[in-house]
């Protein structure tokens, strides 16, 4: 199996109040294939300017980790059915909330692909609710993760 590996940086600057709370958040991701990615709390969870607007957060990067294996997912399902997907958007949403032990997590994942087809097989809407569900079922991450995860596809062809 895979070994994955991500490097995450920050560093305390000097003339803040660490003790209090008064630090940056700003930090960085690098992943071994040489990509690094600014990073930071969430401006939802920690104000400006000890957060960075600009900047990925956990919370997104768990919401884009999930609708990107579904997506990388439902396309090895599509094209193993023979279809032919041109293109596919999703913009998914995460939801902070209580889990079962009362505890703040990201307790709700919903996806809304968007997938276009073309070629002379289309799927009709059965065919594309179950590529999502099997999608949802070999996900990597989705079999990682005690989040809800919902889906609510659409499609269209040329």
């Amino acid at each position: 199996m895979g070994h994955y590996i991500a490097t995450i940086r920050w560093q305390n600057d000097e003339g803040q109040d660490f003790p209090k709370g008064k630090y940056s958040r700003a930090h960085t991701w690098a992943f071994d294939g040489g990509i690094s990615v600014p990073a930071s709390s969430s401006p939802h969870v920690v104000r400006l300017p000890f957060s960075r607007e600009d900047a990925v957060d956990p919370e997104e990067a768990l919401v884009a980790s999930i609708s990107s294996c579904h997506m990388l997912s439902f396309l090895w399902v599509a094209a193993e059915e023979g279809f032919i997907v041109d293109s596919y958007v999703d913009e998914a949403v995460g939801e902070m909330g209580k889990n079962d032990q009362g505890r703040v997590a990201v307790t709700k994942v919903e996806l809304f692909p968007h997938a276009r087809f073309s070629g002379d097989r289309l799927p009709d809407e059965n065919q594309l609710e179950q590529m999502h569900h099997r999608a949802h079922e070999i996900c990597f991450i989705a079999n990682s993760v005690t989040t809800e995860i919902l889906c609510s596809p659409t499609s269209e062809s040329d």
